[in-house]
């Protein structure tokens, strides 16, 4: 878990956040967003998190939900995305070596979550990964050497990170976070709660193939069914999945990456050793009770590949998944029962 931040620094020399920007990400996003209606379900789409997201509902004003919705991820975004400059992350990446940064609840509790994901994925999963990151260049095809991906690892390690309610630190100069691998999926559980809050029964959010439902559809129909997309043809699933009540995730690196003297490099790496995986899996799709654990859960099976995830599923209680690879699917011993029989 995470060191406490010393109890010897006294609030006062903690730097304060300034304002995120949330009035230009909010004009950036409501300009993406569309909203329809079609047989008493309502639609939502928009841009955010640079991702394509869905909201579809029933059973309340679409005009209040998209509002809500609307505003919710913006200021999500603003503060929580690293590639915003004036971001509470941007600033507390920039701030590293320093005095450390007041916080508030919210916050608190989203860092919290990642000491939690770390302990859980014992590091494969570490949000102080981005100096790793960095280096590599998808675009570009760039391999960093060696020497660069140790001296990036110096400046990685979650426990490294000192956190308390209300503050935060990176001791290390060059130190960086980035919620890319709990954020988005941590969104789609807050809007399902803000989704119920306004007394909306029946709800999928769908943000960039991180999904959980609330209710049952509004059609009528016993249970949602959602598509697993294949690798080989995206825009196409290889398989359906029936879900009453939760989450399910898909993770791959199959569209992000680049091929070198016949060997791939995809866009997710394993922080342990600051190089993208090459384990044989494709993607790894995971059935949970909340998005959060879904999609830490599918990423981590990505990570550890395809043996060692099939154990972490089979100890994970309340979960189901697959993990595809080129040989066929390996499942939990109950995924089955969620597969859809009909297309």
């Amino acid at each position: 878990m995470s060191t406490p931040l010393p109890t010897v620094a006294p609030p006062a020399s903690l730097a304060e956040l300034r304002a995120a920007p949330v009035a230009e990400v909010l004009a950036r996003i409501e300009a993406s967003a569309t909203l329809t209606a079609h047989a008493g379900t309502s639609e939502l789409l928009f841009q955010a998190m640079g991702t394509r997201c869905r909201v579809s509902f029933a059973g309340a004003s679409p005009v209040q939900v998209r509002q809500a919705v609307l505003h919710w991820i913006a200021t999500f975004e603003a503060r929580y995305s690293r590639f915003l400059p004036g971001s509470w992350i941007s600033q507390i990446n920039a701030g590293a070596g320093g005095p450390g940064f007041a916080i508030d609840p919210e916050a608190t509790q989203l860092f919290a979550l990642c000491s939690q994901l770390v302990f859980l994925t014992r590091g494969a999963l570490d949000p102080s990964a981005l100096p790793l990151v960095q280096l590599w260049d998808w675009k570009s095809a760039r391999i960093p050497s060696d020497a660069e991906i140790e001296s990036a690892r110096q400046k990685v390690g979650w426990t490294h990170v000192q956190l308390a309610p209300g503050r935060i630190r990176l001791p290390r100069p060059g130190m960086a976070i980035d919620l890319g691998g709990v954020g988005k999926e941590y969104a789609v559980d807050q809007t399902i709660r803000l989704l119920a809050s306004l007394g909306v029964p029946s709800a999928l959010v769908d943000y960039g193939a991180d999904i959980r439902v609330l209710g049952l559809p509004s059609d009528g129909r016993p249970a949602w069914k959602i598509g697993l997309e294949d690798p080989h043809h995206p825009g196409q699933a290889w398989t359906h999945v029936i879900i009453r009540d939760g989450a399910v995730a898909t993770s791959g690196d199959y569209i992000r990456g680049f091929s070198r003297e016949g060997r791939r490099f995809g866009h997710i790496l394993d922080p342990r050793t600051g190089r993208p995986v090459d384990n044989g899996v494709l993607t790894a799709s995971v059935l949970a009770p909340s998005c959060t654990q879904a999609g830490m859960l599918s990423t981590t099976l990505c990570i550890l590949g395809p043996e060692e995830g099939r154990r972490l599923l089979a100890a994970t209680p309340g979960v189901e998944g697959c993990i595809l690879t080129p040989q066929g699917p390996i499942t939990s011993a109950r995924f089955h029962e969620h597969v859809s029989k009909t297309v």
